[in-house]
């Protein structure tokens, strides 16, 4: 599949996601805090050429996973949607404000060591938007090309004491980032590949278990 910024691109990344089988919401009853993140789909920093992630550092001022890599999102408010918060947190931490149709699909929930349940929303942004980071939530932002998402290099797996799970890392501008971020952009990965993949079980390491 082509990865350059184009409404051929857009469409069938959305195929793709159509095509992808989330698995069925858990146990209701376990006690995890909703969550969402925005996997947002703009041109790189090569221009139109290249399809690009927007990956954020997050400010060295808040409370929690401070300084970390992430996906634009956070908690859900009551009574509001994964796709509703979603957009509501890239619109509050980028300036980025996306209709509900700039939506092309959602991957499987992930369940964080630290109380939440994350669900990733896939979204296209039009090639004039500007990104207006938020100081208070967001260090800086970084436009990462999906060629580097595929690469056969891009991912790797670890093992700890601490747990029976695998440990994944994503190898991304000389760093690691770790689950939960690298679960979710690894899962988009293998949806671009057309591949049923689940990372539900990945490990994050310690630091990230608070």
């Amino acid at each position: 599949m082509g990865l350059s910024f184009s409404d051929t691109t857009r469409r069938n990344i959305a195929e793709r996601c159509a095509a992808f089988v989330r698995l069925p919401e858990g146990d209701a009853t376990l006690p995890l805090k909703r969550a969402a993140v925005a996997i947002a789909l703009t041109p790189s920093d090569r221009g139109e050429v290249e399809t690009a992630l927007l990956l954020t550092r997050r400010a060295a001022s808040l409370r929690t996973h401070r300084a970390q890599w992430a996906l634009p999102g956070g908690r859900c408010d009551d009574s509001e949607t994964t796709v509703q918060a979603a957009l509501r947190e890239l619109h509050e931490e980028l300036g980025l404000a996306l209709a509900a149709d700039a939506v092309l699909g959602q991957l499987d929930d992930y369940p964080t060591r630290s109380g939440y349940l994350i669900t990733p929303v896939v979204a296209w942004v039009d090639s004039n938007a500007a990104l207006v980071p938020n100081p208070d939530e967001v260090a800086s932002v970084h436009r990462i090309d999906l060629a580097a998402i595929v690469a056969n290099d891009a991912f790797d797996f670890v093992t700890i004491p601490e747990s029976a799970g695998r440990v994944i890392r994503f190898h991304c501008q000389g760093s690691l980032i770790h689950a939960p971020t690298a679960a979710l952009i690894y899962q988009f990965r293998e949806v671009l590949a057309g591949r049923n993949t689940r990372v539900d079980t990945l490990e994050q390491p310690v630091f990230a278990w608070k």
